[in-house]
């Protein structure tokens, strides 16, 4: 099992207890599916738990998977817990992307708001809503968290937020 020590201070939580269970509940919007699992017991990832998100977030077009930063997922976490709702369910827009579908995505217009460099195709990156909450609110709780990219797309209402380097945008035309 990997360690999430080297993650804590990326990830942006506190040294946790020793059994202290990760979980994520996630609902995909594309595929309909759901899905509830421990990633993490304290320190340390849970590989199962990394394979079932793996092929959870895989690229609804093509069934592809890829290979996620488990750091993705501290973020994820740590989203929920900083807006106090720590059992709560994140809707997933788009997960990961294989290269062909981000291609795809980025050409069908003149102005897409896809990234050619994609972080979804890195598996660093997840496009996420939080069912009753704003996504200014989410937004702005990404953003206070500082440990990644955070775009803001209100007109498609989803945040893109990755484990890459820090930065921010907004995109107001109609991204997927």
């Amino acid at each position: 099992m990997a360690r999430a020590s080297e993650a804590e201070g990326s990830a942006g939580s506190a040294l946790s207890n020793a059994g202290e269970q990760f979980r994520l509940r996630l609902h995909h919007l594309h595929t309909g599916e759901s899905i509830d699992v421990v990633y993490r017991i304290g320190n340390t990832y849970v590989p199962a738990g990394i394979a079932k998100l793996n092929y959870f977030l895989r690229d609804h077009r093509t069934n592809d998977e890829g290979s996620y930063d488990p750091k993705e997922f501290d973020l994820l976490h740590n989203i929920l817990a900083k807006l106090g709702r720590p059992n709560g369910e994140i809707d997933i827009v788009c997960g990961y992307r294989t290269p062909q579908s981000n291609n795809f995505l980025r050409t069908r217009s003149a102005n897409t708001g896809v990234a050619q460099n994609s972080q979804h195709v890195q598996s660093k990156a997840i496009d996420i809503r939080i069912p009753g909450v704003a996504t200014t609110k989410l937004r702005d709780t990404a953003l206070a968290l500082g440990l990644g990219g955070v775009g803001y797309y209100p007109i498609s209402q989803f945040v893109h937020v990755d484990v890459g380097p820090v930065r921010r945008w907004s995109y107001f035309g109609n991204g997927d």
